[in-house]
This record gives structure tokens, sequence and C-alpha cells, in this order.
């Protein structure tokens, strides 16, 4: 009767064997789970690398990181080919607030979603009905305490692991190919389990299919709460960690039953750590080095051997180890030399912050929040449309090295991948290069810097202050002083804060500039004017030397967003006019800039149809400073004329512009009033 029911080893091997579950380490689970999902070739500061779509999923997915998530699926991958990876930990170092944390939980949320699939999920066994052996109390069935898989108590059926093997093939009808592929990730029953086998191998004399009556096939549970599969241990402070946290101890209540004293099974494995998820899991590690020495001891021993020892017992694991650390932990661990054998046995990836400032934009929405935020009047709270620009340009700055090579604005685009007048994509590589062969791992491409959590706290200050309740909206302006407020409250290093307070100053003047940009779209009543007349100008200067271009200096080309054919005329005082004020004075000067515009419009158009030119902010200023000037002689007028609303005619100006702030751009009335007075000012022009 006890042979029909479905959960019994031979009907799981055979499901084995069928290929409808699967017997695999957790290092060959996880590459397959990150290698089944689309790959895409991405360049990112000038080098080709890849980037794993499935990192890219999800409403809060992980931003940036290439290299990190190259190195970890490179190291993942290793170890699942049976390389020295497997002997390793993974250990991710970096300064706080760079998403390290995140990642790890990330990875370990797509893991546990991954084994909730057929044919992915994790199984174990127990053995039932132990009250017939007599020495076990009232214990009547014990769980395999770390989770050990069927297949592994398959190849230990028999006490000769030949034995095994032969009765394997016979019985359940394993192929040599599947049992080779079986045999690859062989490792002894565990101390408990194999003690209780050999208790049943007694009871039945040898009896195999009696012995197997005994054996129940259970799904390893997934709830994260329970930290199997996935089980984080945090550090803790010195007096309460100890050892017991990770491997377990001897329980009381199991002593209370289990008469044999030599009986393994009065170690409770589960209450450590490390066996909830010695089936195929991942262990995480938080502030690994933050730990007291004999616990960094116990993680060698396991990232070592692959074992939990307990008083000379052994249980064989199965896990992935991924670790964290801040630098200047990591920094301390490694001046104490007698430490170098735990490093030794890490793999250490050191995290940069993210220095893209188009991909920070999707960060500062994080650290905006996706609900939509209230005044503490429960009022709805306006975002300024050019909030988010304003935080991410200022984050992003401080994150980059200074150097002689680039200036701080030309390191930020060609990071972000845009175009940096002259200077092209290899110089940052080499900058990235040059910085890299620094000992000192601050002092390299992205290391230091403000992170995601000093950039969330200076959003709390901003809607925590009264401006912002009292206007209802948060202005783009404001992030510039919570950011400062922050870097003197958080940044205790005397040239880090003068650096980012610096760094500071470049952010507001590229946020006055993209004022002036959106100034003249609200005066030209129009969202896009400004990016129209850069179109202009680029298609223009293409145009100009065409050969059937007639006295009327009109010209047709055919636009590639839409593929219709247009007529431009071409204007050469336009075109003077914003050259002169990129100081372009001699005709070679102006022939090399076209001609530079003409190799980026080749270059992009090919491969992205709507590329704008918009991330070139020297021709974009130009184009916006001609046409203020042309359009409302100056813009010191269109200030005047602003800031001095007494006749009728301003007034009708302003609040035309406001009108369209208000209906076509996203302000609101207070930010769009706030824009129009900062306009008006002198403040932050480079």
């Amino acid at each position: 009767m006890i042979e029909n029911r479905k959960n019994t080893l031979h009907n799981h091997l055979l499901a084995l064997k069928g290929g409808e579950k699967r017997f695999e380490n957790a290092f060959q689970a996880i590459s397959r789970m990150i290698l089944d999902a689309p790959i895409e070739k991405v360049v990112v500061n000038g080098k080709t690398t890849y980037d794993f779509k499935i990192f890219r999923d999800g409403k809060k997915h992980i931003v940036g990181m290439y290299d990190e998530i190259n190195s970890f699926v490179s190291y993942v991958k290793d170890a699942a080919e049976g390389g020295s990876s497997q002997e390793m930990a993974y250990v991710l170092v970096g300064e706080p607030g760079n998403g390290k944390t995140f990642f790890v939980e990330y990875v370990s949320r797509l893991y546990r979603e991954f084994l909730a699939k057929e044919p992915n999920r994790r199984f174990s066994f127990r053995f039932t009905g132990l009250d017939r052996i007599g020495s076990y109390g009232r214990i009547t069935s014990i769980e395999s305490q770390t989770y050990e898989d069927p297949a592994v108590l398959a190849m230990n059926l028999l006490e000769a692991p030949g034995e095994s093997r032969d009765y394997l093939a016979r019985k359940v009808g394993f192929s040599d190919e599947q049992l080779e592929h079986m045999y690859a990730n062989f490792r002894p029953l565990g101390a408990c389990s194999g003690y209780v086998w050999s208790d049943l191998r007694r009871l039945h004399d040898g009896n195999l299919v009696e012995m197997l009556k005994h054996v129940e096939i259970f799904p390893v549970p997934l709830t994260e709460s329970l930290g199997t599969v996935t089980g984080k241990y945090p550090a803790k402070d010195k007096i309460t960690s100890s050892a017991v946290d990770l491997l377990g101890e001897e329980s009381i209540q199991r002593l209370l039953h289990i008469s044999d004293t030599n009986n393994p099974y009065r170690f409770d494995l589960r209450r450590g750590a490390l066996a909830r998820v010695a089936g195929g899991g991942i262990h995480f590690a938080d502030e690994m080095f933050k730990n007291k020495k004999d616990l960094v001891q116990v993680y060698l021993g396991v990232i070592q051997n692959r074992t939990i020892e307990m008083d000379g017992f052994k249980w064989p694991i199965d896990m992935l180890i991924v670790a964290t650390s801040n630098n200047s932990e990591f920094n301390r661990f490694l001046a104490e030399k007698e430490e170098a054998p735990i490093i030794d046995r890490c793999r250490v990836c050191y995290v940069s912050h993210n220095t893209n400032y188009r991909l920070q934009g999707q960060l500062t929405q994080y650290a905006i929040g996706g609900e939509t935020k209230t005044t503490l009047n429960r009022e709805v709270l306006h975002q300024d449309p050019n909030l988010n620009y304003a935080a991410s340009v200022a984050a992003i700055l401080t994150r980059l090295p200074r150097s002689e090579k680039l200036t701080p604005i030309e390191t930020m685009k060609l990071a972000a991948g845009e175009v940096a007048g002259e200077k092209s994509i290899k110089a940052l590589a080499e900058v990235i290069d040059t910085l890299s062969q620094d000992t000192d791992i601050t002092s390299r491409f992205g290391q230091k810097g403000l992170g995601q959590r000093n950039l969330g706290r200076a959003i709390q200050l901003m809607v925590e202050s009264s401006e912002t309740n009292e206007g209802e909206c948060m202005f783009a302006y404001d992030v510039f002083k919570t950011i400062e407020r922050v870097v003197l409250d958080y940044v205790h290093d005397n040239n880090d804060r003068a650096k980012y307070l610096e760094d500071l100053k470049t952010a507001r003047g590229l946020y006055r500039e993209r004022i002036m940009t959106e100034m003249f779209n609200a005066y030209m009543d129009e969202p896009q004017a400004i990016r129209k007349d850069v179109l202009n100008y680029v298609n223009m200067i293409i145009g100009i030397d065409a050969e059937h271009l007639g006295p009327d200096k009109m010209w047709k080309y055919k636009d590639p967003q839409t593929g219709e054919l247009r007529a431009l005329k071409v204007d050469e005082r336009f075109i003077k006019s914003i050259e002169e004020r990129l100081s372009l004075k001699t005709d070679e000067q102006r022939e090399t800039f076209r001609t530079s515009i003409r190799k980026i419009y080749g270059q992009k158009i090919s491969l992205d149809p709507n590329y704008d030119f918009m991330d070139n902010l020297e021709l974009v200023k130009a184009v916006t400073d001609v046409r203020l000037k042309s359009d409302i002689a100056g813009a010191g007028s269109l200030i005047g004329a602003l800031a001095n609303r007494t006749n009728e005619e301003n007034q009708k100006l302003y609040d035309r512009m406001i009108d369209t702030m208000l209906n076509k751009l996203g302000y609101c009335r207070t930010c769009a009033q706030k824009t129009i007075e900062y306009f008006c000012t002198q403040e932050d022009e480079n």
C-alpha cells in the first residue's frame, strides 16, 4: 500500500530520468536561470560588455551595474562548470548606498521565483516510522537537516557507491550518460541522514524494499521568511553573535528523546542559517567582515570545504555564498595579515556607484518614490519636471573623479554615452584605465560620491521643508540646497566635502542652461521648440553643401524619423550666429565643427532614427541663445519683460508663458512661477 504513494523515492527518480525534475547544484541552477534569459551587447564607458535582461525586469529592477553583473555571472558560470570558483565566496565591496545589498536580494528573489516553476523545484526527503527502531523515543520522522536532494540519497542507497550506481541503472533505468551527469554532483549523506539510514538498514537486515518504505519525498519550502533556499545572516554585535547562529547547536529537546548518545541528530542544524540553504540555495552574509574573528573563521571552513562540521560530524552542503562589505571594514580586515586565508577564498568585486546620469534618472525616481506624494495637509504634492534631472546631475557629478584630460561635464556626458565636443569616449576609457591602476580602491572611477541613501535623504529633507508644503510642489532648485545640507551633515572628509560642494555649483550651472531652453520653449508656446531648431541647424549644415541646392537655398531631405520628404530653407545667417556663439571664428574651425556634427549624424541616426542632438549641451545652449536674441531681442529683454510686469504687454507675455508651462510642459503654478523668478535672476550663470 505504501508503494502506491506519489512521494516515493522511486517515483522521484523516474521523474528525474524523464526530465520532469532536475538534479543540479546551486551554481548550475543560478547559471541556467541567468543565461536562459535574453542577453544583449552594450557599450559602457567605451568597452563592449553584456547586458543580462533578467536583471532589468520588474517595477524596481537593477539599474546599471554592468561590470558587477558581468563579473557575478562569469563567477557563477565558472563554478557551474567545475572551475575554482566553486570553492570561493563572492564578495561585493563598496561604499554604502551603492546597491550591493539590493543586488543580492534581487538575485535571491529571482532565484526563489525560478525554483517555484516546474521542473526547477527543489525536493528533499524525510525518514518516517522511526519509532520502530527504538532509540528515537517519540521522534517518529526526521527530515534531512540540510535539505539534501533525493538524488543524493539515491547515490548512497547501498554501502558501496558502485552498488548504488548499478542499482540505479538496473532498477530505475538511468542511462550511463544520465548517471555520469548525476555523479558529477556526488556527495555523501550528511551525518544524521547517513546515521538514520544505517539504523534502518540494521532494522530491516539490508532489505532495500522495506527500507525505502520509510522514505518520503517533499518539496523544499520557498517562503522567504523561513530563510530556506535564500537566507541572510546580518552581522551582529560581538557579544550576541556566535557560531551557533550559522552552524546550529546541540538540541536539549532532542536529547530528551534520543537514547543513543552517538546519534548526530542530537545537533539541531536548522537553528543555524547555513543548513536552511544547504540544499542548493543562496547564503547572503551581509557586512561579512563586521563579524568577529571566530565567525569569519567559521565562514573560511564552510567556503573551502563546503561542509558544516560539528564535533567531528560532517554535513556536505551545496550553496552559493555571497557577502557584502563596505570599503573601510574590508580595508581594516585586509590590514590584519593573519586573515589572508579568508580573502584568498573570496572573489572580490569592487562595486562602483552608477556614473551614467541618464540611468540615474531611474534611481532618482526610486528615491523620490513611485507613489503619489502628499503634503502634511494631505494635498497632492506636484513634482517639478526638472527635479529628476537636477537631482541626478548633482549626484552623478559627485561620483566622477577629477581628471586633467576631461572637465567634469565632459566626463559626465561621455559616461552617459553622449557627445562631449571634441573629446571622444577613448579619452574616458584612458582616464578609467589610469585610475584603475591606483591601489586605493576609493580613488578609482565611480568609487566615491553621494550614494543612493544620501540622495534619498536629500529628497526627504526637501519634502519636509515648509516651502515645499506651502507651495504643494517639489521645486527642482530646492534639491541643490538639500543636497548641500546632506554633504555638510554626512560627509566627514574635508577634501570630499569641498569637491562635492564644487560639483554642486557645476550642477546648478547645468540646471541654469536647462531652464534657458525651457523658457524659450515656453515663450515659443511649443514644448519641442529648441529641439526643432537644433535639428534644423544639423540639417542645414548637411544641406549647405548639397549639389542640388538651388539659388533659393531650398533643400529637400528625407526625415529619418518619419521617412517623409521635407523641404528646408538653408539660413546661412542662422548657421553663422550659432557658430559664433560656439566661439568658432575662422572658416577652418567652422568646417571642423560641421564635419564632427555630420559624422555624429552618420553614426547615430543609423542606430537610432530618433536621435536629436539634445545631449550636445554646447550646441543646445548656442541655439537657445541665438533664438532668444533674435526672437526677443536678447534674453535680457525677456528677463526684463517677465520681471517688470507693470505694463499690459509684459503681463500678457507672462500669463501666456505660465499658461504654456501649465498645459504643455508639465509645470504647476508654483514651480512655473518659481522657475520664471529663477530665470529672471543672474544666479548660476556660467
